[in-house]
């Protein structure tokens, strides 16, 4: 099944009185289960396209459909962030500091209605790798890999359509890497998730990316 499609899609950014074209005509699709990783060098709208895509940000141009419905479309935006979901870069900036990790990945539950939240917790907690005691930790008591699992099973909590990673290996080491992607491509794939994933580090596209989408930076 087709999660993402993305048609035409065009981006311009206006500094000193010009536009400067960002995105030109970009395509891709990404069905369920499937990872697609968005590489380029600096500059060349990786980050711009994962935010317009997540609703972030608005396009200039072009078409985007998630699940069949045209994005710019859906009225109900709690619906929306409810199949969409993303994976930051620096995880200890996405928590806040003076809540506990499992205050922070019930909040979404909490949000939706969930019910049995601190099973749902536990349980997530266990299914990216740690356990259910790091619920009473703060994001400042542990690892960057350990933190980042925690925004991981955030992510997932509401059993999104699609996960956007946007440079979310990038400021771990290589071994945290490598684990950490692992875990990515696994829950996808047994969830059934649609991945797009942006980064800048091709030694990790065999290790994650069905397919790849190379972008160039706009002259």
């Amino acid at each position: 099944m087709k999660v993402l499609e993305v048609r035409h899609l065009k981006k311009f950014f206006v500094k000193g009185g010009k536009a400067s074209t960002i995105l030109d005509d970009v395509n891709f699709s990404i069905d369920a289960g499937e990872c697609l990783a968005i590489v380029g060098p600096s500059g060349c709208g990786k980050s711009t396209t994962a935010r317009i895509v997540a609703n972030l940000l608005n396009a200039d141009g072009g078409e985007i459909f998630l699940c069949g419905q045209n994005v710019t479309e859906i009225k109900d935006l709690k619906d929306f962030y409810s199949k969409v979901q993303m994976i930051f870069q620096m995880p200890e900036d996405s928590f806040d500091p003076r809540k506990t990790l499992g205050w922070s990945i019930a909040e979404p539950l909490k949000n939706y209605g969930a019910k049995n939240i601190s099973e749902k917790v536990e349980s997530l907690l266990v299914e990216v790798g740690l356990t259910a005691e790091y619920a009473e930790r703060y994001p400042h008591e542990v690892s960057g890999g350990e933190c980042q699992r925690a925004a991981i099973a955030r992510a997932i909590s509401l059993e999104p359509k699609l996960l956007i990673c946007d440079e979310a290996t990038s400021a771990l080491d290589v071994t945290i890497q490598a684990q950490i992607v692992k875990l990515i491509k696994n829950l996808c794939r047994k969830k059934n998730i649609a991945c797009l994933f942006i980064t800048h580090d091709l030694n990790l596209l065999p290790k994650i990316a069905d397919k790849v989408l190379e972008l160039q930076a706009q002259s």
